[in-house]
C-alpha cells in the first residue's frame, strides 16, 4: 500500500523510546542521535563506556537527525530511565509504556531480547502507532507468525533491523561482488549470544547475497555457536558467535576470482543510518526493504536455536 506518511507532521514529530536490557545501552546513544546530549554527564556517567567515546568524536553539526526528537522514555527500572533522560536530554519519563500513547507519534523499542518484543510492542501496534523494534524482531516461530500477521496482513507500520545492514564498510558489496567471481564462502565472527547477536552477522551478510538461504546447522553450544548455512547461489556461510570473542564484524568474502576481508568499525555511522532509515520510513510510508527479508533473517535465527537444541541437526529453512 502506498501512502504519503505514517506521521501527521513529517517535518517535526515526537518519538518514545523503550529500554534497557543487560549489556544494551541503545537508549543512551540512539536518543542522543536525535536530541543531542549532555556531554559531561554522558562522558562521566554512562555505564556503557564505548558510547561517549564514539559520540564525542562526532562534530556537533553531524550528530543529530533533524525533524524528530525523543520526548518520552520508559525503562523497566525507573532509575535507568531517569539517567538516560539526564544524559540524552529527554524531557519526559513515564512510569508505564502505555503512557506514551497519545503523546508520541512513533515508538522505538530499543531492547534486544526477541522473546519480549511481542508484549513490548503490542500496546503501540494495537493503538496504530508506528514502531521500530531493535534486532532481533523475535526468536521463535509463534511470535514471527503474529508479526507476519500484523505487518503483512494488517498493514501495521512495524520495522526492525540490525545496524549491520547499514555498516558503511560493507555497503560497496551489497549485491556487487563481481570482482570476486561467483561467491563460494563467507565467514564472520560475532560476540555474545546467537539469540541476540547472531542477527548482526546475518544482516551484515544478507544484503550481499540476497534471499535464498536453504539450510542452517548449529554444531556449537549456547556460549560457542558455530553455525553453517547454505544458500541457493552455491555459497557456504559460517558464523562463529562466541560469547567472549572480540566483536569487530570482520567479514570474509571468498569467490572463484578473488577474496577479501573487510571490518566494520564505525558504530555511530551504522546506528545513525539505521535510525535515519526509520525516520525516512515514517515520512514516506515506504519500507526501506521488504518484510520478506526480515522474515527470512528471523527464520535463520530460529533455525540456529532449533539446530543447537537438537544436537546440531540440519534444519531446512522451509520447515520454519
Amino acid at each position: 500500500m502506498n501512502r504519503k506518511s505514517w506521521v501527521k507532521n513529517p517535518d517535526a514529530f515526537r518519538l518514545g523510546i523503550i529500554g534497557m536490557t543487560e549489556g544494551n545501552g541503545h537508549p543512551y546513544s540512539w536518543s542522543a542521535i536525535f536530541n543531542g546530549y549532555n556531554r559531561e554527564a554522558m562522558t562521566r556517567e554512562c555505564p556503557f563506556v564505548g558510547i561517549p567515546v564514539y559520540l564525542n568524536k562526532e562534530a556537533s553539526g553531524k550528530l543529530r537527525i533533524t525533524g524528530a526528537n525523543v520526548t518520552h522514555i520508559y525503562c523497566d527500572r525507573s532509575q535507568d530511565a531517569e539517567h538516560v533522560a539526564k544524559c540524552s536530554l529527554i524531557p519526559n519519563v513515564v512510569d508505564k509504556p502505555e503512557a506514551m500513547i497519545g503523546e508520541v507519534d512513533a515508538v522505538i523499542i530499543a531492547t534486544d531480547i526477541g522473546s519480549e518484543h511481542i508484549e513490548r510492542s503490542r500496546p503501540f501496534i494495537e493503538a496504530g502507532l508506528p514502531v521500530f523494534i531493535d534486532k532481533p524482531l523475535c526468536d521463535n516461530a509463534e511470535d514471527l507468525k503474529l508479526f507476519r500477521k500484523w505487518i503483512v496482513e494488517e498493514d501495521k507500520p512495524v520495522m526492525s533491523s540490525s545496524c549491520m545492514r547499514y555498516a558503511k564498510e560493507f555497503m560497496p558489496y551489497h549485491r556487487r561482488t563481481e570482482e570476486l567471481g561467483q561467491l563460494r564462502f563467507i565467514s564472520i565472527p560475532m560476540s555474545k549470544k546467537w539469540e541476540t547477536y547472531g542477527i548482526h552477522a546475518l544482516e551484515a551478510i544478507y544484503p550481499i547475497v540476497g534471499p535464498g538461504f536453504e539450510t542452517i546447522q548449529n554444531i556449537g553450544t549456547a556460549e560457542r555457536n558455530i553455525v553453517h548455512m547454505t544458500h541457493r547461489k552455491g555459497i557456504d556461510i559460517v558464523i562463529a558467535c562466541i560469547k567472549d570473542v572480540q566483536y569487530g564484524g570482520a567479514l570474509r568474502l571468498s569467490g572463484t576470482a578473488g577474496n577479501l576481508t573487510v571490518s566494520s568499525n564505525d558504530t555511530f555511522y551504522a546506528f545513525k543510518a539505521q535510525l535515519q532509515a526509520f525516520v525516512d520510513f515514517l515520512r514516506s510510508g515506504e519500507y526501506p526493504f521488504p518484510f520478506s527479508e526480515t522474515d527470512e533473517l528471523i527464520r535463520l535465527v530460529i533455525g540456529g536455536i532449533e539446530s543447537r537444541e537438537n544436537g546440531g541437526k540440519i534444519i531446512s529453512l522451509k520447515s520454519i
